[in-house]
């Protein structure tokens, strides 16, 4: 699987992929944007691909995939969201 093809470029749909493969393609890659109509931001396969040093907090996230509706992924988490509450917003 070549993954410089502009189509990835826009982000994949978790949805075509069984999730022990979106989580190798994540691993492989250490970060991806999944665009999905539930989802659409990117994911980490750790901590030191989110902004601030690695400092910035994971947060568990699901997302669908061909055989789990509730694949867990990495997502990077700010402490505090704009509105100055606990951070993570989200879908």
């Amino acid at each position: 699987m070549t993954l410089a093809s502009p189509a990835f470029a826009a982000g994949i749909d978790s949805r075509a992929y069984t999730c022990a493969d979106l989580q190798r393609m994540i691993t492989a890659q250490g970060f991806i944007f999944i665009n999905n109509p539930n989802f659409g931001d990117f994911v980490v396969a750790n901590s030191s691909f989110c902004g601030g040093g690695g400092a910035m907090p994971l947060q568990r996230r699901s997302v669908s995939t061909i055989d789990n509706p509730e694949c867990l992924v990495n997502y990077c988490s700010p402490a505090f969201d704009s509105g100055g509450g606990m951070g993570g917003g989200g879908m």
